[in-house]
């Protein structure tokens, strides 16, 4: 019998970071051949998690351009994906998450009858422009899909709402799973100004802030609490690795330039950025990702929107909706600082994405999907 073609599509850090370890994973199976695509929607980042990871390309369309639109990143995807997939012809095509690569990757498969698996399938906010274009992007990429793996039973419940039943499985999240391979005891950072800060006495709080729905006021609004964090408080070293969209870079250094014991440092490879969060006091975050990595090493999650298509993590009581205004920012970073009962009720939940055993059930479901294996895998059931 011939090996399962199964195609991984992905362009951008968080995908990456998330689909690296389901690569791998696939390459330990002789029924499956584990063919890795990327489009390079974010070059410079993709190309650190892949080194972390230690991952080739088998094909890479580069389709990365200065100020690239979204029109742009989704039209240079499907036309290249028109030749991978020509060349390669896939079996499956696994496909991660939200972004234009995601959306663009989906549709070029259905467009060559090439079955689609939907890697975090059926997060939802139900507002159509926030996350944007995140939210869009997975509704019809779940349209599309045939194989949904779902990180949580809300997740599959979602679907059910939408009335995608078929070829669903419930896996836990791939990030757990990338966290025990890149968090290790006595890390020594790249940038040496991550090595001298004293993360026993001084409270270290990561932030990232990116999406496109807080650009402008929301931004400033965001800006301006953190630099208010660390005015007041002496205690605080404040350490934001800065997206490397101009629109981001002018706002933080419009506002966060000169405030003290603020770090400003460029994207972090994922190992290091693991590691950092690691050893932090709490994240203040307006990405996916970090809400689901942050809850499974301990750490509390302020997240800068105003809803999270990750509503587990808020139930679990790890991570609070902290929204985009100024006042109520700081005033939930303040309770994390200065109250140690509120800090522990949040660092102490549990986490809801996984066991690290997320690929596992994935191949596992391929496999029983495409008829190599006889048992259904069981869905995971959460802690």
């Amino acid at each position: 019998m011939e090996k399962l073609r199964v195609m991984s599509v992905f362009g951008t850090r968080p995908e990456a970071i998330k689909m690296a370890p389901l690569v791998l994973e696939l390459k330990k199976y002789p029924e499956i051949e584990s063919i890795c695509c990327v489009t390079a929607q974010h070059r410079q980042m993709l190309d650190a998690v892949m080194e972390v990871f230690h991952l080739q390309a088998d094909w890479d369309l580069d389709i990365m351009t200065p100020r690239q639109t979204l029109s742009t990143i989704t039209c240079k995807c499907l036309t290249g994906m028109d030749s991978a997939l020509d060349a390669l012809k896939p079996d499956l095509v696994l496909v991660h998450g939200d972004t234009s690569t995601t959306f663009a990757g989906a549709l070029s498969a259905f467009y060559h009858q090439i079955p689609v698996g939907h890697v975090e399938a059926g997060l939802r906010t139900y507002d159509r422009y926030s996350p944007f274009p995140e939210e869009m992007n997975r509704k019809m990429v779940g349209a599309i899909a045939s194989m949904h793996f779902c990180p949580t039973e809300n997740n599959r419940d979602n679907l059910a709402r939408e009335n995608i039943t078929e070829g669903v499985y419930v896996t836990g999240n791939t990030v757990i799973d990338a966290l025990k391979t890149t968090v290790r005891k006595g890390y020594r950072f790249a940038a040496e100004t991550l090595n001298k800060l004293d993360y026993e006495k001084k409270k270290v709080i990561l932030v990232t802030c990116h999406r496109r729905e807080n650009y402008g006021e929301p931004m400033k609004n965001i800006m301006l609490a953190l630099r208010q964090i660390a005015e007041t408080h002496e205690e605080v070293e404040l350490v934001y690795p800065v997206h490397l969209s101009p629109v981001v870079r002018d706002a933080v250094n419009d506002y966060l330039a000169d405030a003290p014991r603020v770090h400003l440092i460029d994207p972090l490879p994922a190992d290091e950025m693991h590691n950092l969060m690691a050893r932090c006091a709490f994240v203040m975050t307006d990405s996916g990702g970090l809400q689901e990595e942050a809850p499974a090493l301990g750490k509390p999650v302020l997240v800068l929107r105003r809803e999270t298509e990750r509503p587990e993590a808020v139930a679990a009581g790890t991570v609070k909706l902290a929204g985009v205004v100024r006042e109520e920012i700081v005033a939930l970073a303040e309770e994390l600082l200065n109250d140690p009962a509120a800090y522990a009720a949040m660092a102490r939940a549990v986490n809801p994405y996984g066991d690290g055993a997320a690929c596992y059930r994935i191949a596992q479901a391929i496999l029983w999907q495409f008829g190599r294996i006889n048992l259904r895998p069981e869905d995971y059931r959460g802690a």
